[in-house]
């Protein structure tokens, strides 16, 4: 005791000397030492009478007990507290010591109690001896409810909402009159508190969470110590938002406390920008729920349902791998802290499966149990609660279904010995009889509930206080599993939003997981090394048309350069020379460009490959197509045909660009092509990581994309078939306007066949940007070098090896490089000269024959001469020098009339 005196400070110990007027209220020095009761005294812990006579003032913390002399009891606060303000705890209410009175002159109040000792939450296994617990230490108050005695009568409603109807039956139509209700889960809770308003009964919960029992006037005389479920929804919300997570799942046992407190939830996750992605129920079976979680990636899961189906949950768990370092599973705390290892046959799980299943999950219950150790109006502190508590029960605290909720409980007859005890007029105040309530008398339960509304006092559970709405206000405990053990990990204020963090959680990939897989976005880009390549050959073959395109220009005035039409071969070199260049923006992507250039680039791609198959492909087309009008026509118009002038042929390659123009210009501005995204499924990297690849690849597109594909590929389509059809008929013509056509229908074929398969190859491959970017830029290539190498490359060899680099003037004087010509020129005009021929002797044979028919017809109509009489030379008409020739030969090439 000496040791305690000198370790107080040096300004509580009273000077000599020095005045004891100081006000119990100096806050500076802590609480003023106060005067006992009559026939009674102060208890000073730790210090003697001498030290008390010593000092003024107590420290703050310091607590005072009350005890009276032989057979009196103290009424009123028998335990105060020095408080931070200078004052004791309770002042408002005297503390006396008055006689005993003995129990058998008391009056009996009687409760009616459903402690559900199975079922659901057997929390009736802890309850009720807090209950019986604390009827004995208020029945051994005197100051509170000196005339009566609390007495119990219980039932076991098993959690059933059928079994408690039963045994709320028997209590309300058997004697003795209940005076209050106290029903333990909220199923039997929502039964027992509808019906007492009927009965004017005030319902007292101890083990009640539901929401739905917050309504007032679907409730109006129900109260609970236990706070209501919605209490832990700040809490969870408090940490989602404390570890960044955005997206929950649910899953609930189909129950009405459990269905209120999630649609609680999720208004409250909305409010904080927090989405529940998907929500699950069942009613026995949980297995599909659980498959359906395990299917919808669901990480962080806030589970709610009772002890027993818990069990069956986390069973489903284990199969489903539901567990471990990338899940997170949020429960209800009120379970028995061994709950997992239960024996249960209705699941086939052992207890090792079910420990690894449950390890690391969170829980958030309501602080039942006050973390300060400082006493209750009980004169006990919480620690001292659970060391009688454990001393009473049958079985180890773990093992017992409602020890967490036992100090609420305990609390719950307090709170209403109190409000009895202010009904009845306990310390000196007026009141009604207690006795007199009956079912009938609203009255008294009118008082009952006023005094219970204004509830306030220092409970084993903390400080016990009702809303509005007849629901404890309390904190939240946050607990985690922890090597099958449950450790504490924080405390959270709602009506504060104060979050207590004690930076004990564990987790087992070593930080909070994910609330969803988290899924990178990565492009597939294409080959480097494939577009490097592709795009030297694309340069080389550019390089290739410029130089073709130089020759054909510098030797415009060969005779056999310009037999082969060299302005649309110029065309053809340049259209190649467009669709070379396609090559580079078709393999640019993200890797080279970003967004804002992308709708650029596809249009060039567009523009440069249209353009370049309308100059280069049009150009041989109307070639081939000229050869075949003029030599596979009819008769009658091989004339005019073979006199066509060149604009015409210029033209017709004019009219097919202007076509491809106002095409690709109407699908430019109606429907322009820009950046789409196509997604692949996701794909799981090798390393045990939480992560998935979502592959992406950028296509250029437009909304009706389809259908300009169809136009442009029908109308390209039909030319490429009807330049291979005319290619094939004119295999065999030989003329000298276009000395190159048979050179222009070999590349026809090529371009036609690497276009025709290519252009549905690179659309089944679209999703392959390495395939279809090989197929479709090597086409381009092979087809431009191609129609190079077969159009001009064989101008060259001539042109070099025969040295035919003069004009058409000194061309003719070298017999050498003209002969094929010249033969060429006397057979078409001997073809012509036969042809004439033909045609004026098959007229001169017509006329012949007319004259003859004449000259017979006059012979018989002249009359017979007399035998004596000499011929007429002239047949008897005059013979003009216009006459018809009697006879008619030919021989070889000439005509010769042969007159009688």
């Amino acid at each position: 005791m000496l040791l305690l005196l000198l370790l107080l400070p040096p300004l509580f110990l009273r000077p000599p000397g020095a005045s004891g007027a100081q006000t119990p209220n100096a806050t500076s020095e802590g609480c003023q030492i106060i005067h006992p009761p009559w026939e009674g005294g102060i208890r000073y812990r730790g210090l003697t009478r001498d030290q008390v006579k010593a000092i003024n003032f107590l420290p703050v913390d310091y607590e005072i007990e009350y005890v009276c002399r032989g057979e009196r009891e103290v009424v009123g606060p028998k335990v105060r507290k020095c408080l931070a303000n200078g004052s004791w705890t309770d002042m408002d209410t005297p503390s006396r010591c008055v006689n005993r009175t003995p129990h058998s002159e008391r009056r009996a109040v009687y409760i009616g109690a459903l402690f559900p000792m199975s079922g659901g939450w057997p929390g009736g296994q802890a309850c009720q001896p807090a209950v019986e617990m604390a009827l004995e230490d208020v029945n051994s108050r005197r100051d509170i409810l000196p005339d009566y005695e609390l007495k119990l009568i219980h039932h076991d409603s098993k959690c059933d909402p059928g079994q408690a109807t039963k045994y709320l039956y028997e209590l309300l139509y058997n004697d003795p009159i209940k005076i209050i209700l106290m029903p333990g889960c909220s199923s039997v809770s929502t039964l027992v508190a509808e019906a007492a308003r009927m009965w004017n009964l005030i319902v007292l919960s101890y083990g009640s969470s539901s929401p739905a029992l917050s309504n007032r006037q679907r409730f109006p005389t129900f109260f609970r110590t236990h706070p209501s479920a919605t209490l832990h929804n700040p809490t969870r919300v408090k940490l989602f938002e404390k570890w960044g997570w955005r997206r929950i799942a649910t899953i609930q046992q189909t129950t009405e406390v459990f269905t209120s407190t999630l649609d609680d939830l999720e208004e409250r996750v909305k409010e904080a920008g927090i989405e529940i992605t998907f929500r699950q129920s069942f009613f026995s079976d949980p297995a599909v729920p659980v498959k359906n979680l395990k299917r919808q990636d669901a990480r962080i899961i806030v589970g709610l349902f009772y002890e027993t189906e818990a069990r069956k949950v986390f069973c489903e768990v284990y199969k489903e791998r539901l567990f471990g370092k990338k899940y997170v599973w949020f429960l209800i705390g009120w379970y028995a802290d061994n709950w997992f290892k239960i024996y249960d046959p209705s699941i086939n799980c052992t207890v090792d499966e079910m420990t690894q299943a449950v390890e690391g999950h969170i829980t958030t219950e309501i602080v039942m149990l006050n973390p300060a150790n400082t006493r209750s109006i009980s004169n006990m502190t919480s620690q001292e609660f659970v060391e009688k508590l454990t001393k009473r029960l049958k079985r180890h605290p773990e093992e017992t279904g409602g020890f967490q909720e036992a100090p609420l409980a305990y609390d719950a007859i307090w709170a209403l010995a109190l409000a009895l005890n202010k009904t009845s007029g306990g310390g000196g105040r007026s009141g009604v009889r207690l006795e007199d309530f009956n079912y009938n008398n609203q009255t008294i339960t009118d008082q009952i509930y006023r005094a219970m509304n204004s509830s306030s006092f220092e409970g084993v559970s903390g400080h016990v206080v009702f809303d509005a709405s007849g629901s404890r206000m309390a904190w939240t405990l946050i607990e985690q599993l922890q090597g099958g053990s449950y450790k504490k990990i924080g405390y959270y204020d709602s009506t504060k939003d104060d979050l207590s963090w004690s930076k004990t959680d564990k987790w087992i990939g070593g930080a909070p997981p994910a609330d969803q897989t988290l899924v990178i976005k990565t492009f597939r880009f294409m080959s480097q090394k494939l577009f490097i390549s592709v795009s030297v050959l694309s340069s080389l073959g550019i390089v290739l048309a410029v130089v073709c395109l130089s020759f054909n220009i510098y030797n415009s005035h060969v005779r056999y350069i310009q037999n082969s039409q060299p302005n649309l071969n110029n065309l053809t070199a340049v259209g190649c020379s467009l669709a070379l260049a396609a090559v580079f923006p078709l393999g640019l992507d993200g890797y080279h460009i970003g967004r804002s250039q992308f709708p650029f680039v596809c249009q060039a791609r567009l523009w440069l490959l249209g353009l370049g198959f309308s100059l280069g492909y049009g150009s041989m087309f109307t070639k081939i197509w000229w050869v075949h009008t003029v030599f596979t026509k009819k008769e009658e118009k091989k004339e005019w045909r073979k006199t066509l002038e060149p604009w015409k042929l210029y033209a017709t390659v004019g009219l097919l660009v202007g076509m491809d123009v106002l095409t690709l210009a109407i699908w430019q501005i109606v429907d322009p092509l820009h950046r789409t995204i196509e997604t692949f499924a996701k794909e799981e990297p090798k390393e045990d990581i939480d992560v998935s690849i979502l592959p992406q690849l950028e296509h250029c597109s437009s909304r009706k994309m389809n259908t300009w594909l169809g136009i442009f590929y029908g109308s390209k389509g039909l030319l490429l078939l009807l330049g291979i059809f005319l290619a094939y008929e004119t295999k065999s013509v030989s003329t000298e306007k276009i000395n190159d056509h048979r050179a222009v229908g070999m590349a026809i074929y090529n371009v036609a066949v690497l276009c025709l398969i290519t252009a549905p190859v690179t659309m089944i491959l679209s999703s392959q940007q390495d395939a279809a970017f090989a197929f479709a830029s090597l086409a381009i290539v092979f087809s431009s070098y191609i129609t190079l190498v077969v159009l001009f490359v064989p101008k060259m060899r001539r042109l070099i090896t025969r040295g035919e680099w003069q004009s058409e003037a000194q061309d003719t004087m070298k017999t050498g490089s003209s002969t094929n010509n010249n033969e060429e020129e006397k057979s078409r005009l001997l073809e012509k000269e036969n042809r004439e021929l033909e045609k004026i002797i098959a007229e001169k044979e017509e006329r012949v024959s007319e004259l003859r028919h004449q000259l017979r017809s006059r012979q018989q109509l002249r009359p017979r001469r007399h035998p004596s009489t000499p011929p007429d030379p002239s047949g008897g008409l005059p013979r003009g020098p216009h006459e018809p020739p009697d006879r008619l030969s030919c021989d070889g090439s000439r005509v010769h009339l042969l007159y009688k």
